[in-house]
């Protein structure tokens, strides 16, 4: 197995350096720059010359990614040209809270997911099992903004139960009153990102379980007396979770990664939101950061997914 793991992670090196030039080349492909958006009839051009030289966006397109490859590797993500601050200080500032929500959201997902999945398979075509079905079936035809909007004007405005917009309220005090304003505000938004996470889970865990109630190692177990809860527990269960383990990792990446939607919505001052804003700046340091930051997560997801995969089922140990 550490053989596999030290495979794949010496392919992602040349996989990230593609994806760095990719993510350089689609930014500089753009339309304007920073500096586009101070233009005003009292501009004078030469003060925009002089910015754009300072900023290093006449010299080649080579020269520009080596410099940026380099300051990266020391930690320096270049200055944000609409904040006017350093990039990883305010990638690590809005990071913690996008962290946080994408690990509330992915145990809320799987809290929900697991038995219901596990439901749905053992009494297949019952009434439970055919509500699951539509629960499914709704969850995965919502669009996700107005899933979200309707959560905010219900859950917000109608009833009152969460806040609406923030990560933390201005009047918390103290570690308990902060951390418990924090989770306050992340319930919601976790809670609703969690319900439309869960179809595939479910109907993974569903699909696997019904498969596996055929398959003829469960029938000689029961052939042999072997209790039915044990048969489910022990047999059909354990190899219906191996599907769900193959995509834990991803998963969470992809919260990480998703969090566009989820962050701009809701307002919360996370890494989606951050980088929404920095497109309509057209903030390339920010956006550059970011994308590279959100497909080293999703690479890293696929590793993490492959180790846990091995560690579940025996088989591809013995690879």
């Amino acid at each position: 197995m550490w053989k596999t793991i030290l495979r794949r992670v010496l392919l992602m090196i040349p996989q990230i350096i593609i994806l760095s030039l990719m993510v350089f080349m689609l930014a500089k492909m753009m339309p304007g720059d920073p500096f586009t958006g101070l233009v005003t009839p009292q501009t004078d051009p030469s003060q925009l010359h002089r910015l754009r030289v300072e900023a290093g966006f006449y010299n080649p397109w080579y020269v520009q990614y080596r410099d940026w490859v380099v300051n990266m590797f020391h930690g320096n993500f270049g200055t944000s040209y609409q904040y006017h601050r350093s990039v990883a200080s305010m990638i690590g500032e809005r990071a913690v809270n996008t962290f946080w929500l994408a690990l509330l959201t992915f145990v809320l997902t799987y809290l929900i997911a697991i038995p219901v999945g596990i439901i749905a398979g053992r009494y297949e075509s019952s009434w439970k099992d055919n509500a699951i079905q539509v629960y499914t079936y709704i969850t995965l035809a919502i669009p996700a903004f107005v899933f979200y909007l309707f959560g905010i004007w219900l859950f917000g405005y109608v009833l009152g139960w969460f806040p609406t917009s923030g990560s933390i309220s201005v009047s918390a005090t103290g570690m308990i009153g902060k951390v418990g304003s924090m989770l306050y505000h992340m319930i919601l938004p976790a809670l609703l990102a969690a319900i439309l996470a869960t179809t595939s889970i479910i109907q993974y865990l569903r699909s696997g379980i019904i498969d596996n109630k055929q398959e003829d190692y469960v029938r000689t177990a029961r052939s042999k007396g072997v209790p039915e809860r044990v048969v489910f527990s022990k047999h059909i269960l354990r190899n219906s979770f191996l599907p769900i383990a193959a995509f834990i990792g991803n998963n969470f990446a992809v919260l990480i990664g998703g969090s566009v939607f989820t962050e701009t919505i809701f307002s919360y001052p996370g890494l989606g939101q951050l980088f929404i804003s920095s497109i309509s700046s057209r903030d390339y340091s920010i956006i550059t950061a970011l994308v590279l930051i959100f497909g080293i997560f999703t690479l890293l997801g696929n590793l993490i997914s492959d180790i846990i995969l091995r560690v579940v089922d025996p088989r591809l140990r013995i690879q």
